[in-house]
């Protein structure tokens, strides 16, 4: 399936839409719903049923490197709203019962056919129980995460939190794991991303730092996409 870029205008709107100011909202919160709105894959994602316009970074990056298939075991990380869970599910064809999707976030989010769903924070230990339990001793054959942290607008501090978060579900993915399974996970640019691939790289075939087109060209954020697990 070819995941071409949304239309620049596929919701019908005008080419630009403007948002008026207001008392109650601030003028980040006004320039966020601005963007929102003449975003065309926010507009597209709503078309297609998308939990969020972030299901079009997972479909790129499917696109470019094929590590998701039909049957496999998938875990979720920092699933909340489910884009990348149902691009996963469907996929893998989890709603017709021939793969797994378990996804985890501390945040609630509806259902998704095909998806276990797991309401704790990966970073503490009942949750770390809770996938171990659910994954069992035949272990997963890809590990997703779109987690990030709470931005604090000092973007060394925003880097190295998000960082923390990719090395921890690194460290997870490296204990469940199957051979030759894969790991893609998000990353912000601002030095240490660099060396965490190094490390990936010990441990993967193949792995590489990429940048789908669904990423907002003014966003730091980068994926990192592990093929091949050593184990």
């Amino acid at each position: 399936m070819v995941t071409k870029k949304p239309n620049n205008n596929p919701s019908g709107r005008s080419l630009h839409e403007k948002v008026k100011t207001s008392y109650k909202r601030t003028l980040s919160s006004t320039l966020w719903l601005e963007r929102q709105l003449n975003d065309p894959y926010v507009a597209e994602a709503r078309k297609l049923g998308y939990r969020s316009r972030a299901a079009f970074k997972l479909l790129q990056l499917q696109e470019k490197y094929h590590f998701l298939k039909e049957g496999m075991v998938v875990v979720d990380l920092g699933a909340a709203p489910g884009g990348w869970s149902q691009v996963a599910a469907k996929i893998i064809h989890a709603e017709k019962g021939k793969g797994t999707v378990i996804a985890m976030d501390y945040l609630e989010f509806p259902a998704i056919a095909g998806v276990r769903i797991f309401q704790q924070d990966f970073l503490s230990e009942e949750a770390l129980t809770t996938l171990n339990s659910e994954i069992g001793e035949h272990g997963v054959d890809c590990v997703l995460s779109d987690m990030a942290a709470p931005t604090t607008g000092h973007t060394p501090t925003d880097h190295i939190r998000i960082v923390n978060l990719c090395e921890n579900a690194f460290q997870f993915a490296c204990s469940v794991l199957r051979p030759n399974g894969s790991f893609v996970c998000k990353v912000l640019q601002g030095g240490t991303e660099t060396n965490l691939l190094k490390t990936v790289k010990q441990r993967f075939a193949k792995a590489y730092h990429a940048k789908p087109a669904a990423s907002r060209k003014d966003s730091a954020e980068i994926y990192l996409v592990a093929m091949g697990f050593k184990g």
